[in-house]
Protein backbone atom coordinates (compact mmCIF):
# COMPACT_ATOMS: atom_id res chain seq x y z
CA UNK A 1 0.00 0.00 0.00
CA UNK A 2 3.03 2.09 0.77
CA UNK A 3 4.79 3.88 -2.77
CA UNK A 4 8.56 2.39 -3.44
CA UNK A 5 9.58 6.34 -2.49
CA UNK A 6 7.28 6.30 0.77
CA UNK A 7 9.02 2.89 1.63
CA UNK A 8 12.63 4.34 0.98
CA UNK A 9 11.74 7.36 3.37
CA UNK A 10 10.52 5.58 5.89
CA UNK A 11 13.75 2.99 6.21
CA UNK A 12 16.29 5.45 5.46
CA UNK A 13 14.44 7.50 8.75
CA UNK A 14 14.46 4.23 10.70
CA UNK A 15 18.39 3.71 9.59
CA UNK A 16 19.29 7.20 10.95
CA UNK A 17 17.65 6.55 14.26
CA UNK A 18 19.55 3.44 14.40
CA UNK A 19 22.82 4.85 13.89
CA UNK A 20 21.94 8.01 16.41
CA UNK A 21 20.32 5.19 19.05
CA UNK A 22 23.92 2.87 18.74
CA UNK A 23 25.87 6.04 19.15
CA UNK A 24 23.98 7.30 22.19
CA UNK A 25 25.02 3.79 23.74
CA UNK A 26 21.63 1.92 23.03
CA UNK A 27 19.64 0.42 20.53
CA UNK A 28 16.17 0.72 19.80
CA UNK A 29 13.54 -1.31 18.90
CA UNK A 30 13.39 -1.77 14.67
CA UNK A 31 10.23 0.70 13.34
CA UNK A 32 7.58 -1.99 12.15
CA UNK A 33 7.52 -3.23 8.78
CA UNK A 34 5.75 -5.41 6.88
CA UNK A 35 8.13 -7.15 3.94
CA UNK A 36 5.19 -9.40 2.67
CA UNK A 37 1.38 -9.43 2.46
CA UNK A 38 -1.03 -7.14 0.91
CA UNK A 39 -0.28 -3.86 -0.82
CA UNK A 40 -1.49 -1.93 -3.71
CA UNK A 41 1.07 -0.58 -6.64
CA UNK A 42 -1.52 1.92 -8.32
CA UNK A 43 -4.51 0.83 -8.95
CA UNK A 44 -3.87 -2.67 -8.22
CA UNK A 45 -3.60 -5.55 -5.28
CA UNK A 46 -0.49 -6.95 -4.74
CA UNK A 47 0.03 -10.07 -2.76
CA UNK A 48 3.78 -10.50 -1.53
CA UNK A 49 5.25 -8.51 -4.36
CA UNK A 50 3.39 -10.29 -7.12
CA UNK A 51 0.31 -8.58 -9.18
CA UNK A 52 -2.49 -10.61 -7.26
CA UNK A 53 -6.35 -10.70 -8.73
CA UNK A 54 -8.01 -12.41 -5.71
CA UNK A 55 -11.53 -13.74 -6.58
CA UNK A 56 -13.25 -14.86 -3.60
CA UNK A 57 -16.33 -14.58 -1.46
CA UNK A 58 -18.06 -12.84 1.09
CA UNK A 59 -19.02 -15.48 3.99
CA UNK A 60 -20.32 -13.11 6.89
CA UNK A 61 -21.04 -16.46 9.13
CA UNK A 62 -17.46 -17.82 9.54
CA UNK A 63 -17.16 -16.65 13.77
CA UNK A 64 -20.77 -18.16 14.07
CA UNK A 65 -19.83 -20.96 17.31
CA UNK A 66 -23.35 -21.77 18.88
CA UNK A 67 -21.63 -22.81 21.78
CA UNK A 68 -19.95 -19.34 22.48
CA UNK A 69 -22.01 -16.23 21.02
CA UNK A 70 -24.98 -15.54 19.94
CA UNK A 71 -23.84 -16.09 16.22
CA UNK A 72 -24.47 -14.41 12.81
CA UNK A 73 -25.67 -17.06 10.29
CA UNK A 74 -25.34 -20.32 9.89
CA UNK A 75 -22.08 -21.95 11.67
CA UNK A 76 -19.41 -23.00 9.16
CA UNK A 77 -16.97 -25.79 9.09
CA UNK A 78 -13.95 -23.51 8.76
CA UNK A 79 -11.80 -26.30 7.05
CA UNK A 80 -14.11 -27.06 4.43
CA UNK A 81 -14.92 -23.60 3.86
CA UNK A 82 -11.61 -22.72 2.73
CA UNK A 83 -10.48 -25.65 0.90
CA UNK A 84 -13.42 -24.99 -1.64
CA UNK A 85 -12.04 -21.43 -1.86
CA UNK A 86 -8.91 -21.22 -4.97
CA UNK A 87 -5.91 -21.00 -3.34
CA UNK A 88 -4.78 -17.52 -2.24
CA UNK A 89 -8.19 -16.29 -2.29
CA UNK A 90 -9.74 -13.24 -0.63
CA UNK A 91 -12.44 -13.75 1.92
CA UNK A 92 -14.60 -10.83 3.56
CA UNK A 93 -16.12 -11.59 6.94
CA UNK A 94 -18.21 -10.17 10.02
CA UNK A 95 -15.59 -9.60 12.70
CA UNK A 96 -18.94 -8.33 14.87
CA UNK A 97 -18.17 -7.53 19.16
CA UNK A 98 -20.89 -9.74 19.65
CA UNK A 99 -19.53 -12.53 17.90
CA UNK A 100 -16.28 -11.42 20.58
CA UNK A 101 -18.49 -11.83 23.41
CA UNK A 102 -19.51 -15.13 25.10
CA UNK A 103 -23.20 -15.76 25.36
CA UNK A 104 -22.96 -17.37 28.95
CA UNK A 105 -20.75 -15.61 30.74
CA UNK A 106 -21.07 -11.73 29.43
CA UNK A 107 -17.51 -11.28 29.00
CA UNK A 108 -15.16 -10.96 26.05
CA UNK A 109 -14.39 -14.22 24.59
CA UNK A 110 -11.93 -14.11 21.36
CA UNK A 111 -11.99 -17.92 20.31
CA UNK A 112 -14.50 -18.04 17.33
CA UNK A 113 -12.60 -15.28 15.94
CA UNK A 114 -9.58 -16.39 16.70
CA UNK A 115 -10.31 -19.51 14.90
CA UNK A 116 -11.19 -17.81 11.62
CA UNK A 117 -7.89 -16.22 11.49
CA UNK A 118 -6.22 -19.41 11.97
CA UNK A 119 -7.77 -21.49 9.61
CA UNK A 120 -7.39 -18.52 6.55
CA UNK A 121 -3.86 -19.04 7.83
CA UNK A 122 -3.28 -22.75 7.64
CA UNK A 123 -4.76 -22.54 3.88
CA UNK A 124 -2.67 -19.65 2.55
CA UNK A 125 -6.37 -17.44 2.74
CA UNK A 126 -6.90 -13.86 2.69
CA UNK A 127 -9.38 -12.24 4.99
CA UNK A 128 -11.13 -8.63 5.21
CA UNK A 129 -12.95 -8.54 8.48
CA UNK A 130 -15.35 -6.04 9.16
CA UNK A 131 -16.14 -4.63 12.49
CA UNK A 132 -19.96 -3.50 12.35
CA UNK A 133 -22.77 -3.42 9.99
CA UNK A 134 -24.66 -0.06 8.89
CA UNK A 135 -27.83 -1.61 10.04
CA UNK A 136 -26.49 -2.98 13.09
CA UNK A 137 -26.97 -6.24 11.97
CA UNK A 138 -26.28 -9.39 14.71
CA UNK A 139 -25.41 -6.63 16.95
CA UNK A 140 -28.17 -3.91 18.35
CA UNK A 141 -30.29 -3.98 15.14
CA UNK A 142 -30.06 -0.49 14.93
CA UNK A 143 -29.32 2.25 11.84
CA UNK A 144 -26.20 3.94 12.45
CA UNK A 145 -27.59 7.68 11.94
CA UNK A 146 -25.78 10.70 10.91
CA UNK A 147 -25.28 11.29 14.62
CA UNK A 148 -23.21 8.25 14.91
CA UNK A 149 -20.33 9.37 12.41
CA UNK A 150 -20.46 13.05 13.56
CA UNK A 151 -19.34 11.56 17.39
CA UNK A 152 -21.43 8.86 18.27
CA UNK A 153 -18.74 6.22 17.26
CA UNK A 154 -16.22 7.85 19.59
CA UNK A 155 -18.69 8.17 22.67
CA UNK A 156 -21.66 5.57 22.92
CA UNK A 157 -21.17 2.33 24.25
CA UNK A 158 -20.74 -0.53 21.39
CA UNK A 159 -21.46 -3.63 23.38
CA UNK A 160 -18.55 -4.26 25.93
CA UNK A 161 -16.34 -1.46 24.57
CA UNK A 162 -16.77 1.90 25.75
CA UNK A 163 -17.43 2.57 22.07
CA UNK A 164 -16.97 1.62 18.65
CA UNK A 165 -13.66 3.25 18.73
CA UNK A 166 -12.31 1.10 21.49
CA UNK A 167 -13.77 -1.67 19.48
CA UNK A 168 -11.15 -1.22 16.66
CA UNK A 169 -8.92 -0.46 18.49
CA UNK A 170 -9.57 -3.90 20.52
CA UNK A 171 -9.68 -5.79 17.11
CA UNK A 172 -6.60 -4.04 15.25
CA UNK A 173 -4.19 -4.88 18.49
CA UNK A 174 -5.08 -8.19 18.46
CA UNK A 175 -5.44 -9.32 14.73
CA UNK A 176 -2.68 -6.66 12.87
CA UNK A 177 0.24 -8.74 11.29
CA UNK A 178 -1.81 -11.68 11.69
CA UNK A 179 -1.03 -13.65 8.24
CA UNK A 180 -4.64 -13.52 6.76
CA UNK A 181 -4.99 -10.26 6.90
CA UNK A 182 -5.71 -8.01 3.48
CA UNK A 183 -7.57 -5.02 4.66
CA UNK A 184 -9.54 -3.67 7.46
CA UNK A 185 -13.29 -2.21 6.65
CA UNK A 186 -14.86 -0.62 10.08
CA UNK A 187 -18.25 -0.27 8.65
CA UNK A 188 -20.23 -2.54 6.01
CA UNK A 189 -21.80 0.16 3.40
CA UNK A 190 -21.91 3.28 5.71
CA UNK A 191 -24.25 5.78 4.94
CA UNK A 192 -24.98 9.07 7.48
CA UNK A 193 -28.46 9.82 6.70
CA UNK A 194 -31.21 10.35 9.03
CA UNK A 195 -33.98 8.46 9.74
CA UNK A 196 -36.84 7.77 12.05
CA UNK A 197 -36.95 4.24 13.40
CA UNK A 198 -39.98 2.17 12.93
CA UNK A 199 -41.27 -1.65 13.95
CA UNK A 200 -38.49 -3.31 14.75
CA UNK A 201 -35.92 -0.65 14.59
CA UNK A 202 -35.91 -0.59 11.30
CA UNK A 203 -35.18 2.69 9.18
CA UNK A 204 -38.53 4.56 7.88
CA UNK A 205 -37.04 5.25 4.36
CA UNK A 206 -40.02 7.28 3.13
CA UNK A 207 -39.16 10.08 5.66
CA UNK A 208 -35.21 9.63 5.47
CA UNK A 209 -33.20 12.21 4.35
CA UNK A 210 -29.49 12.79 3.56
CA UNK A 211 -27.95 16.16 5.16
CA UNK A 212 -26.21 18.26 3.38
CA UNK A 213 -22.83 18.05 5.12
CA UNK A 214 -23.04 14.44 5.03
CA UNK A 215 -20.17 13.95 2.87
CA UNK A 216 -18.01 16.04 4.83
CA UNK A 217 -19.16 13.56 8.05
CA UNK A 218 -18.20 10.71 5.96
CA UNK A 219 -14.83 11.68 5.31
CA UNK A 220 -13.91 12.67 8.56
CA UNK A 221 -15.11 10.03 9.39
CA UNK A 222 -12.82 7.69 7.19
CA UNK A 223 -10.22 9.80 8.31
CA UNK A 224 -10.36 9.46 11.80
CA UNK A 225 -11.58 6.04 12.02
CA UNK A 226 -8.78 4.91 9.64
CA UNK A 227 -5.86 7.31 12.03
CA UNK A 228 -6.91 4.89 14.53
CA UNK A 229 -6.17 1.56 12.47
CA UNK A 230 -3.21 3.53 11.10
CA UNK A 231 -1.57 4.41 14.31
CA UNK A 232 -1.94 0.72 15.09
CA UNK A 233 -1.49 -1.18 11.59
CA UNK A 234 0.88 1.10 9.65
CA UNK A 235 1.51 -1.14 6.74
CA UNK A 236 -2.44 -2.50 5.99
CA UNK A 237 -4.54 -1.87 3.56
CA UNK A 238 -8.09 0.24 5.00
CA UNK A 239 -10.93 0.24 2.87
CA UNK A 240 -14.56 1.82 2.90
CA UNK A 241 -17.09 -0.35 2.40
CA UNK A 242 -18.96 1.71 0.24
CA UNK A 243 -22.04 0.20 -1.55
CA UNK A 244 -20.84 3.04 -4.61
CA UNK A 245 -24.53 3.32 -5.71
CA UNK A 246 -25.43 6.81 -4.86
CA UNK A 247 -25.69 6.52 -1.37
CA UNK A 248 -25.98 9.41 1.38
CA UNK A 249 -22.81 11.01 1.49
CA UNK A 250 -20.67 9.57 -1.69
CA UNK A 251 -23.10 9.83 -4.22
CA UNK A 252 -21.30 11.18 -7.75
CA UNK A 253 -18.29 13.07 -7.25
CA UNK A 254 -18.64 12.74 -3.33
CA UNK A 255 -17.50 8.63 -3.96
CA UNK A 256 -14.39 10.47 -4.47
CA UNK A 257 -14.05 13.43 -2.07
CA UNK A 258 -14.66 10.70 0.75
CA UNK A 259 -12.17 8.12 -0.88
CA UNK A 260 -9.68 10.47 -1.72
CA UNK A 261 -8.63 9.98 2.48
CA UNK A 262 -5.18 9.31 3.18
CA UNK A 263 -6.47 6.70 5.27
CA UNK A 264 -8.26 4.69 2.74
CA UNK A 265 -6.10 2.42 0.70
CA UNK A 266 -9.02 0.11 -0.93
CA UNK A 267 -12.23 1.29 -2.91
CA UNK A 268 -15.51 -0.86 -2.66
CA UNK A 269 -18.23 -1.26 -5.08
CA UNK A 270 -21.50 -3.59 -4.28
CA UNK A 271 -23.12 -4.72 -7.52
CA UNK A 272 -26.91 -6.20 -7.72
CA UNK A 273 -29.92 -6.24 -10.26
CA UNK A 274 -28.07 -6.46 -12.96
CA UNK A 275 -27.45 -10.10 -13.91
CA UNK A 276 -24.35 -10.83 -16.26
CA UNK A 277 -23.53 -7.16 -16.99
CA UNK A 278 -20.09 -6.19 -16.12
CA UNK A 279 -20.59 -2.50 -15.95
CA UNK A 280 -23.68 -1.61 -14.16
CA UNK A 281 -25.21 1.93 -13.73
CA UNK A 282 -25.16 5.34 -14.98
CA UNK A 283 -22.84 7.61 -15.32
CA UNK A 284 -22.93 9.07 -11.91
CA UNK A 285 -22.98 6.51 -9.86
CA UNK A 286 -22.14 3.54 -12.17
CA UNK A 287 -19.31 0.86 -11.66
CA UNK A 288 -17.78 2.64 -14.89
CA UNK A 289 -17.75 5.98 -13.11
CA UNK A 290 -16.68 4.23 -10.03
CA UNK A 291 -13.84 2.70 -11.74
CA UNK A 292 -12.87 6.35 -13.61
CA UNK A 293 -12.62 8.01 -10.30
CA UNK A 294 -10.46 5.17 -8.98
CA UNK A 295 -7.58 5.74 -11.34
CA UNK A 296 -7.55 9.69 -10.26
CA UNK A 297 -6.99 8.42 -6.94
CA UNK A 298 -4.34 5.67 -8.26
CA UNK A 299 -6.13 3.49 -5.89
CA UNK A 300 -7.76 -0.13 -6.33
CA UNK A 301 -11.49 -0.53 -6.50
CA UNK A 302 -12.26 -4.34 -5.39
CA UNK A 303 -16.00 -5.08 -6.27
CA UNK A 304 -16.77 -6.67 -3.03
CA UNK A 305 -20.64 -8.15 -3.33
CA UNK A 306 -21.43 -9.77 -6.38
CA UNK A 307 -25.32 -10.64 -6.13
CA UNK A 308 -27.56 -12.82 -8.35
CA UNK A 309 -30.19 -15.44 -7.73
CA UNK A 310 -30.44 -18.97 -8.95
CA UNK A 311 -33.27 -21.24 -8.13
CA UNK A 312 -37.05 -21.60 -9.17
CA UNK A 313 -37.91 -18.64 -10.55
CA UNK A 314 -34.95 -17.28 -11.13
CA UNK A 315 -31.97 -18.48 -13.43
CA UNK A 316 -30.28 -21.79 -13.30
CA UNK A 317 -27.05 -22.15 -11.24
CA UNK A 318 -25.43 -23.14 -14.01
CA UNK A 319 -26.79 -19.81 -15.85
CA UNK A 320 -25.99 -17.87 -13.14
CA UNK A 321 -22.39 -19.30 -12.87
CA UNK A 322 -22.26 -17.91 -16.82
CA UNK A 323 -23.62 -14.72 -15.97
CA UNK A 324 -20.83 -13.97 -13.31
CA UNK A 325 -18.42 -15.51 -15.64
CA UNK A 326 -18.79 -12.47 -17.97
CA UNK A 327 -19.59 -9.80 -15.49
CA UNK A 328 -16.50 -10.53 -13.71
CA UNK A 329 -14.06 -11.29 -16.88
CA UNK A 330 -15.65 -7.58 -18.20
CA UNK A 331 -15.03 -5.94 -14.75
CA UNK A 332 -11.39 -6.94 -14.83
CA UNK A 333 -10.93 -5.97 -17.95
CA UNK A 334 -12.48 -2.55 -17.48
CA UNK A 335 -10.22 -2.16 -14.32
CA UNK A 336 -11.64 -3.50 -10.89
CA UNK A 337 -9.06 -5.01 -8.62
CA UNK A 338 -10.92 -8.27 -7.82
CA UNK A 339 -14.47 -9.31 -7.24
CA UNK A 340 -16.11 -10.89 -4.14
CA UNK A 341 -19.67 -13.03 -4.24
CA UNK A 342 -22.14 -12.74 -2.25
CA UNK A 343 -22.68 -14.78 -0.50
CA UNK A 344 -21.33 -18.48 0.92
CA UNK A 345 -23.66 -20.47 3.18
CA UNK A 346 -23.12 -23.65 4.37
CA UNK A 347 -26.98 -25.14 3.80
CA UNK A 348 -28.19 -23.47 0.70
CA UNK A 349 -31.99 -23.37 0.10
CA UNK A 350 -32.21 -25.55 -2.95
CA UNK A 351 -36.02 -24.55 -3.73
CA UNK A 352 -35.97 -21.21 -3.23
CA UNK A 353 -34.41 -18.04 -5.43
CA UNK A 354 -31.80 -16.42 -2.86
CA UNK A 355 -28.16 -15.52 -3.19
CA UNK A 356 -27.16 -18.38 -1.29
CA UNK A 357 -24.04 -19.66 -2.34
CA UNK A 358 -22.95 -23.25 -1.02
CA UNK A 359 -20.80 -26.06 -1.67
CA UNK A 360 -20.76 -27.76 -4.90
CA UNK A 361 -21.78 -24.87 -6.78
CA UNK A 362 -20.37 -23.87 -9.92
CA UNK A 363 -19.73 -20.56 -9.43
CA UNK A 364 -16.25 -21.70 -7.30
CA UNK A 365 -14.99 -22.75 -10.95
CA UNK A 366 -15.44 -19.44 -11.50
CA UNK A 367 -13.51 -18.20 -8.96
CA UNK A 368 -11.01 -20.44 -9.43
CA UNK A 369 -10.80 -19.31 -13.37
CA UNK A 370 -10.50 -15.39 -12.43
CA UNK A 371 -8.29 -15.97 -8.68
CA UNK A 372 -4.57 -15.32 -9.75
CA UNK A 373 -1.43 -14.43 -8.55
CA UNK A 374 1.26 -13.57 -10.83
CA UNK A 375 2.10 -11.57 -14.33
CA UNK A 376 -0.95 -13.25 -16.24
CA UNK A 377 -3.41 -12.85 -19.15
CA UNK A 378 -6.95 -11.66 -18.03
CA UNK A 379 -9.08 -14.67 -18.30
CA UNK A 380 -11.24 -14.82 -21.65
CA UNK A 381 -15.38 -15.06 -20.35
CA UNK A 382 -16.94 -18.15 -20.96
CA UNK A 383 -20.02 -18.18 -23.50
CA UNK A 384 -23.28 -18.48 -22.31
CA UNK A 385 -24.19 -21.93 -21.91
CA UNK A 386 -27.73 -21.48 -21.67
CA UNK A 387 -28.70 -18.37 -24.03
CA UNK A 388 -32.19 -19.43 -24.08
CA UNK A 389 -32.58 -19.23 -20.26
CA UNK A 390 -34.70 -22.39 -20.65
CA UNK A 391 -31.79 -23.96 -18.04
CA UNK A 392 -31.35 -27.18 -20.64
CA UNK A 393 -27.69 -26.69 -19.69
CA UNK A 394 -27.81 -26.81 -15.95
CA UNK A 395 -25.77 -28.96 -14.65
CA UNK A 396 -25.45 -27.20 -11.06
CA UNK A 397 -26.39 -29.15 -8.06
CA UNK A 398 -26.20 -27.57 -5.54
CA UNK A 399 -26.80 -23.62 -4.45
CA UNK A 400 -30.17 -21.53 -4.51
CA UNK A 401 -31.02 -17.91 -4.65
CA UNK A 402 -33.21 -15.82 -3.50
CA UNK A 403 -35.71 -12.86 -5.47
CA UNK A 404 -33.32 -9.38 -5.48
CA UNK A 405 -35.70 -6.43 -4.90
CA UNK A 406 -34.54 -2.88 -5.40
CA UNK A 407 -33.77 -0.65 -2.87
CA UNK A 408 -33.01 3.25 -3.14
CA UNK A 409 -30.36 4.95 -1.76
CA UNK A 410 -29.49 8.44 0.10
CA UNK A 411 -29.53 11.01 -3.19
CA UNK A 412 -27.17 13.28 -3.63
CA UNK A 413 -29.93 16.48 -3.57
CA UNK A 414 -30.89 15.52 -0.19
CA UNK A 415 -33.55 13.33 -0.82
CA UNK A 416 -34.48 9.51 -0.33
CA UNK A 417 -33.41 8.36 -4.24
CA UNK A 418 -33.47 5.24 -6.33
CA UNK A 419 -30.05 4.94 -7.45
CA UNK A 420 -28.92 2.62 -4.77
CA UNK A 421 -27.98 -1.13 -5.05
CA UNK A 422 -30.36 -3.67 -5.23
CA UNK A 423 -30.69 -6.23 -2.21
CA UNK A 424 -32.27 -9.62 -1.91
CA UNK A 425 -33.11 -12.10 0.86
CA UNK A 426 -30.58 -13.34 2.56
CA UNK A 427 -28.00 -10.77 3.15
CA UNK A 428 -28.13 -10.53 6.44
CA UNK A 429 -24.98 -9.54 8.83
CA UNK A 430 -24.02 -7.20 5.97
Amino acid sequence: MRSAHLRRHLFCAALVALVASVAAGFVAAPAHAQAGGVHTKGTTLTLDGQPWWPAGMNAYQLATNWAINAGCGAQVDLDEYFDLLPPKSLTRFNVFESLATNKNSGKRDWRSVDAVFEAAARHDQKLIPVMAAQDGACEDEQYKQHSWYVDGWKTSAHGLASSFKDWIEEVVTRYRDAPAIAAWETVGEPEPGVCSVGQFSVCNWDVAYCPSDAATVLRTFFDESGAVIRRLAPDELITTGLIGGGQCGSAGGEYEYVNASVNVDLLQYHDYGADGIPLPGDEWNGLQARINQAKDLDKPILVSEIGQGAGAPCATHTQRAADVDNKIGGQRLAGTAGALLWAFVPDPRQDDCTYDVGPGDPLFGVLAKYNTVGDVDPPTPAPDPDPDGNGSADLGSSGSSGSSGSSGGFGSSGGWGSSGSSSGSGRAGR
